[in-house]
């Protein structure tokens, strides 16, 4: 990981409270991969801890970075974040954390699952995985309503099937509602969104005796294993601290589905 000033090149509103941002990073983009993220520091330097963003994609040729991201009402953080524009300048620390390992995935049956904010690293994850096996695998993705973002992206690496709260568009309910009615069948599934989507993704790769990788969403600090600010329970005990715990922003965030509590 290295920390390094990066320059926007551009950004823009592609859904309520959903932003998109493009970054000249070359030094994170040649060793970036799907599943990680990176600290962002804000202009603001009386706001002291970072946003950690996942990573949505990257160009290792072109040296871009690609962050979308959510804009909450709980701080004035990524709604400063949002008012940046092409030219400004920001400081980030990354490629952070473990990302999604694709290896050996040729041949296999695979399902991608994104809810809400977890939606944009799995395009990252799809476009990897269509580049190694040549192949479109499925990806389910959950919205609240129909005001949808990066779905027709996806289209391009994957077969996308949707579901939304309110049925909208696509099947209403869960992104478990959708690959059910849309009959799905998995080797391996991998996924990233809220913890109840987690758990019905647990059972659902339970269900076709598929293994499971998932990326957990948690409140992050220093965002590189030092405060333990976001320790989630596993379901084995640590041979260092002698615990049922792991960091979620050093040990994860991706996580074999049977090695941590949902």
């Amino acid at each position: 990981m290295i920390k390094t000033k990066v320059r926007i090149i551009n950004q823009e509103k592609i859904a309520e409270g959903i932003f998109d941002m493009a970054l000249s990073a070359p030094e994170i983009a040649k060793d970036a991969k799907a599943g990680q993220f990176v600290n962002v520091y804000l202009p603001d330097k009386s706001r002291i801890l970072p946003r950690p963003i996942s990573i949505c994609g990257y160009n290792r040729s072109e040296g871009t970075l690609r962050l979308v991201y959510r804009v909450t009402g709980e701080g004035k953080g990524t709604e400063m974040l949002s008012s940046l524009k092409a030219g400004d300048e920001l400081e980030i620390l990354g490629p952070l954390g473990n990302g999604y390992d694709i290896s050996g995935m040729k041949g296999k049956k695979i399902v991608l699952f994104g809810g809400g904010i977890g939606i944009p690293p799995m395009l990252g994850l799809a476009r990897s995985l269509y580049e190694l096996t040549e192949t479109k695998c499925d990806v389910v993705l959950g919205y609240r309503t129909d005001d949808l973002f990066l779905e027709n992206e996806f289209r391009t690496f994957a077969n996308v099937h949707i579901s939304t709260d309110d049925g909208s568009f696509g099947v209403k309910g869960t992104v478990i509602d959708a690959a059910k009615n849309d009959k799905l069948e998995a080797d391996v599934v991998m996924a990233c969104g809220p913890m109840p989507m987690l758990r019905g993704v647990k059972e659902f790769a339970k269900e076709n005796g598929a293994k499971g990788f998932i990326s957990l969403e948690e409140r992050m600090a220093c965002g590189v294993g030092a405060c333990l600010g976001c320790v989630c329970k596993t379901t084995e005990t640590d041979d260092h601290s002698h615990v049922k715990n792991a960091r979620v922003c050093k040990d994860g965030p991706v996580f074999d589905i049977d090695a941590v509590q949902l």
